[in-house]
């Protein structure tokens, strides 16, 4: 069994990372934010779940300090086996393909792509630092138990409303995004950090899901109504590439279909 340090302990994937571990045999220690013995003691594999995800927007410092301020210190001071650095698939916006290796595009004068940036900024510097070990992972749209709707988490807030019997769709029905369950996630991420062999990797499930078949499926289970916003625009993100995964570790995460009970 294995020493891992979580950072972002208290946030929802952090926190689920860490029972899974402590499941599975694993010590684990999940620092508070400011511990002094971050940079001192040996924290075996580290796993940077450290984010900003709905505020980004509103807390443009914070959000830097979150995905490069704090990882750089780690990076530079701390003693570790090795680093798994959680990224996002929203870096691939804009992008005509989502390969690991392929050529990002970013639009600095747009403030929704501060996220993207820092992200961007957090993986450059996991790739130049120069220690062996460290890798990236680009998460897609996690779900699961437990999501909270006051985060900004598009599907939570479509499950509190379709509880309270009325969705109002802001979004066309047509949009689509790769969704993963947070199960899967936090089986695979272990394995990337122990036994990874490529520097970036996909955590995705591979398939897009419609927000129709998310309306369909709420309206199933709960008999809400629904209605689309007037000029609802579309938004469509291209399907996350996960033949690394796959081929390195037999990733074969559950179709989302078969997840939706668990919500």
């Amino acid at each position: 069994m294995s020493l891992f340090t979580v950072l972002g302990a208290s946030g929802y994937i952090g926190s689920r990372l860490v029972a899974r571990l402590r499941a599975d045999g694993h010590e684990v220690w999940a620092p508070q934010r400011g511990a002094p013995e971050l940079l001192t003691r040996p924290l075996g594999h580290v796993l940077y779940c450290i984010g900003l995800t709905g505020d980004f927007r509103s807390r443009p410092f914070d959000t830097v300090q979150a995905h490069v301020g704090l990882l750089a210190e780690v990076l530079q001071h701390a003693r570790f086996d090795s680093l798994l650095y959680l990224s996002s698939t929203r870096v691939y916006m804009g992008a005509a393909d989502t390969g690991e290796d392929t050529a990002l595009a970013v639009r600095p004068q747009d403030p929704s792509y501060l996220y993207n940036l820092s992200k961007l900024a957090g993986e450059a510097l996991c790739h130049a630092c120069g220690r062996a070990g460290v890798r990236v992972a680009r998460l897609s749209n996690v779900i699961g138990p437990g999501m909270d709707a006051d985060s900004g988490n598009f599907i939570a807030s479509l499950w509190r409303d379709a509880r309270q019997g009325y969705v109002l769709l802001q979004s066309a029905p047509e949009s689509a995004k790769d969704y993963v369950h947070i199960e899967d996630v936090v089986g695979i991420l272990p394995r990337i950090a122990l036994q990874g062999r490529a520097a970036t990797y996909n955590v995705a499930s591979g398939v897009q899901t419609r927000h129709a078949q998310w309306l369909q499926w709420l309206a199933d289970k709960t008999g809400c109504r629904w209605e689309v916003a007037a000029q609802a625009p579309l938004q469509q993100f291209p399907p996350i590439r996960v033949e690394r995964l796959r081929a390195e570790f037999g990733w074969q995460p559950l179709p989302v279909p078969q997840r939706l009970e668990a919500l």
